[in-house]
């Protein structure tokens, strides 16, 4: 595992990433066709938080954080801390001290592909984690990673500057070229699911609204006014 950190990193448009954060991840994941969703095992560890912000991009050995340590340089504020590792564990990398520390740097939240530890405090601090669990076994700091190089997180590509978008749904990642698209193509989205509640709201059937009983009736499903009528 070689070591290179990159200072310098390009980033989406600020007002590109509060959209984002705005629409939050079941609608920015369904608005760029469902694609860069982080599997369900990356959980929040509050709830009610919800970010976006440019991914800072960590590559750890299992049960080592130094290399989280040479990410706290190059965050800026705005950013999101995301740690991938070169093979699964689940040690305890994070905890208050880095919190304060990243924290201190402006940085919006983390998402881990590993384990945090101190969560009581990490909550008091109200620093927004994703995590794969949280666990007390501390770590090493003695192989060197990478900072804003590729990473893979479960199958997903991050490159450094992407936008992660995390909430109470889970995470999502929008490669920085088409954040911007993405975010009109959410901001689309939320306008015609707020027609869709006005008509919900009235009393209208997603059955009737959506096409939904005629599609049910070409699957072969009839109605019937009893069981005994079967």
């Amino acid at each position: 595992m070689s070591g290179t950190v990159v200072r310098s990193i390009p980033r989406a448009d600020p007002s590109v990433i509060d959209r984002l954060a705005e629409a939050g991840v079941a609608t920015v994941h369904e608005a760029q066709g469902r694609t860069g969703l982080l599997d369900p095992g990356v959980l929040p560890r509050q709830h009610g938080a919800r970010i976006a912000g440019s991914a800072v991009a960590a590559l750890c050995a299992p049960g080592d954080n130094i290399m989280l340590h040479a990410a706290v340089e190059v965050l800026e504020p705005g950013d999101i801390l995301v740690v991938a590792l070169t093979s699964p564990a689940t040690h305890g990398m994070f905890g208050d001290l880095l919190a304060a520390s990243v924290l201190a740097r402006g940085c919006r939240g983390l998402i881990i592909d590993s384990a945090v530890r101190d969560i009581a405090e990490l909550n008091e601090m109200g620093f927004p984690i994703w995590s794969r669990a949280v666990y007390a076994q501390g770590t090493v700091k003695e192989t060197a990673g990478t900072v804003n190089m590729p990473i893979d997180f479960g199958g997903v590509a991050i490159q450094p500057g992407d936008v992660i978008v995390a909430d109470d749904d889970g995470v999502v990642v929008v490669d920085r070229s088409s954040a911007s698209e993405v975010a009109d193509a959410s901001m689309t989205r939320i306008e015609k699911e707020e027609a869709s509640r006005t008509r919900l709201q009235a009393g209208e059937l997603g059955l009737d609204m959506y096409g939904l009983r005629d599609k049910l009736i070409g699957l072969g499903v009839e109605w019937v006014d009893s069981a005994d009528d079967l």
